[in-house]
C-alpha cells in the first residue's frame, strides 16, 4: 500500500511537472504571438502628384497604436501602386484574407457596399463618445456615407482651387482677385489678358486654361442629380446661365485651343488645380520647379450668379471589413487614422492633402510648416482653407453616377461647341439622361 502511495505520489508530480511546462508554454507563446491587426494601403499619394513620405501617417499611426495597445502587432504590405491597389484588395477579397481595415478609393466605394464587404460604422459611432460628426467638413463625411448609413471615415481631402499667374496679372496691371471673386470677375480679366503681344496678329495671351461646365455649376449652386439618382436637372435655369458663361469664356479664344504648355509658358492667367498640385507645384516641399519663372498663387472658384465659390472635394477614406476578427481593435485602429488630432495634424508636413477635422485645419499652427512655402501676399492661409473646405462640395453616390456623368459631359461639349438654341438641348440631355436613370 504504502509502495502504491509512494509512486501515485510520484506519477502527480510527474503530471503537476508536465501541466505546469505546458502553461508556461502556452503562456510564452501567447506572449511571443501577438494579436495581429492588419490593415490595407498603397505606395505614393492618392492624390497623383510626387509623395515624399509615402507612409508616413500610417507610419505613425502604427506606432502609437501599438504603444498604446501592448500585444497588438499591426502590419501592412508594402510596395502596392496605386493603380494596382484595388486589384490587390479584390483578390484577397476573394480569398476571405483582407486586411481588418483598410483604405477605400471612391471609385471602389460603391462596389464595397453593394458586396457588404464595409462593416456599417453607424451602431459603433453611437456607441462611441469619442466620435463627433460635426467635427468632420460636411462633403468629407459624406464620401463615406451610402443611403443615409455610414460605411468609411474620411482620412484626407483635397479641394479644387484657381491657379493665378501672378506675374501676368502684375504685367498687366491688374490686381489678384480677392477670395469672394465671381464669375463676372473672372470674365472681366479674361477679357483684359486675352490679347496679341507680339503683333503678328495672333492672340499668344490667354485669360483660363482647363475650366469645366462642370466646375462652373458647381459654382452656380446647381445640384445636376436627384440624391437617390433617379432624375436629373440639366434643363434647370441655373445651367442656362452656365452654359451662356461657358459660351463667353470659350469665345474669347477665337478658335485657338488654349494647352497646359501654354500655361507653363506664362501665357495663362487662370487655372483649376487640386490643392495636392497646389503644394507640388510650389517649391515646397520637394523643391519641385518644373515650369517657368512666374510667381503663381491660388484663391476659390469665382462664383456664379446663383451660387458660392464652391468646388469639388476630393476625399480619400478608411474602412473595416465586416468580416474582421478584430472588430474592437480595428475600429480604434480606424479611429487613430480618422480621428486623432495628432494624426490629422501630421498630414500637413507628410501629405498633400488636408486634414478632415475642422479643429485641425483652424488651429494657428496651420501657420507654420503649410505656409512656410509662397511668396509675399500669398492668399492661402487657413480661413481661406476653411472657408473652400466648408463650401465644397462630393459627387453624388449612385450606382449610374460615372455613365450618366460621361453622357452629359459629351452632349455639354457639343452643346457649348454648337450655334442651336441651346435651352432646347438642356430640356432634350435631361430627358435622354433621364430615361438612362430610370432604366
Amino acid at each position: 500500500m504504502k509502495l502504491f502511495r509512494s509512486g501515485y505520489g510520484r506519477w502527480l508530480g510527474v503530471l503537476g511537472g508536465i501541466l505546469v511546462l505546458v502553461l508556461s508554454v502556452g503562456w510564452l507563446q501567447l506572449r511571443q504571438e501577438p494579436k495581429q491587426l492588419r490593415i490595407g494601403v498603397f505606395a505614393g499619394s492618392n492624390w497623383g502628384v510626387p509623395a515624399a513620405d509615402s507612409y508616413g501617417i500610417i507610419d505613425m499611426a502604427v506606432q502609437r497604436f501599438e504603444a498604446a495597445h501592448p500585444g497588438v502587432k499591426v502590419t501592412y504590405v508594402s510596395g502596392i501602386p496605386k493603380e494596382d491597389y484595388s486589384e490587390w484588395l479584390a483578390e484577397r477579397v476573394v480569398e476571405g484574407n483582407e486586411p481588418d481595415v483598410f483604405l477605400v478609393l471612391p471609385q471602389d466605394f460603391n462596389l464595397y457596399v453593394s458586396m457588404g464587404l464595409l462593416q456599417e460604422l453607424n451602431p459603433l459611432l453611437q456607441e462611441d463618445g469619442d466620435y463627433q460628426p460635426e467635427n468632420y467638413y460636411r462633403a468629407a463625411l459624406s464620401y463615406g456615407s451610402y443611403d443615409g448609413n455610414l460605411y468609411a471615415l474620411p482620412m484626407e481631402s483635397v479641394p479644387t482651387l484657381m491657379f493665378v499667374n501672378k506675374t501676368l496679372l502684375q504685367r498687366n496691371g491688374i490686381a489678384m482677385p480677392s477670395p469672394e471673386w465671381t464669375w463676372q470677375d473672372f470674365l472681366q480679366i479674361c477679357q483684359q489678358v486675352t490679347r496679341d503681344t507680339d503683333g503678328d496678329g495672333a492672340v499668344d495671351q490667354f485669360g483660363c486654361y482647363d475650366y469645366t461646365w462642370q466646375q462652373a455649376a458647381l459654382s452656380n449652386g446647381l445640384e445636376l442629380f436627384r440624391a437617390d439618382g433617379r432624375a436629373s436637372y440639366f434643363a434647370d435655369e441655373r445651367m442656362d446661365e452656365v452654359v451662356q458663361f461657358m459660351i463667353a469664356v470659350q469665345g474669347m479664344n477665337h478658335g485657338y485651343q488654349v494647352s497646359a504648355q501654354d500655361f507653363d509658358m506664362g501665357r495663362v492667367a487662370f487655372r483649376p488645380f487640386t490643392f495636392a498640385e497646389y503644394r507640388t507645384y510650389k517649391p515646397y516641399p520637394w523643391r519641385i520647379k518644373r515650369y517657368s519663372g512666374f510667381e503663381w498663387d491660388c484663391i476659390p472658384m469665382p462664383a456664379g450668379p446663383s451660387g458660392s465659390n464652391a468646388s469639388q472635394l476630393e476625399t480619400l477614406m478608411a474602412g473595416m471589413s465586416s468580416r474582421t476578427l478584430q472588430k474592437d481593435l480595428a475600429w480604434e485602429f480606424l479611429k487613430m487614422l480618422c480621428c486623432d488630432r495628432e494624426i490629422q495634424q501630421a498630414i500637413f508636413t507628410k501629405s498633400q492633402g488636408l486634414p478632415v477635422l475642422r479643429e485641425v485645419v483652424r488651429t494657428d499652427e496651420l501657420n507654420g510648416p503649410l505656409l512656410q512655402d509662397g511668396q509675399d501676399g500669398m492668399q492661402v492661409n487657413g480661413k481661406m482653407l476653411d472657408r473652400v473646405l466648408e463650401e465644397a462640395v462630393a459627387p453624388p453616390k449612385f450606382a449610374k453616377y460615372n455613365e450618366a456623368m460621361l453622357r452629359a459631359d459629351t452632349a455639354m461639349r457639343r452643346i457649348l461647341q454648337g450655334n442651336m438654341p441651346f435651352n432646347n438641348a438642356l430640356n432634350k440631355l435631361q430627358k435622354e439622361i433621364n430615361a438612362y436613370l430610370q432604366y
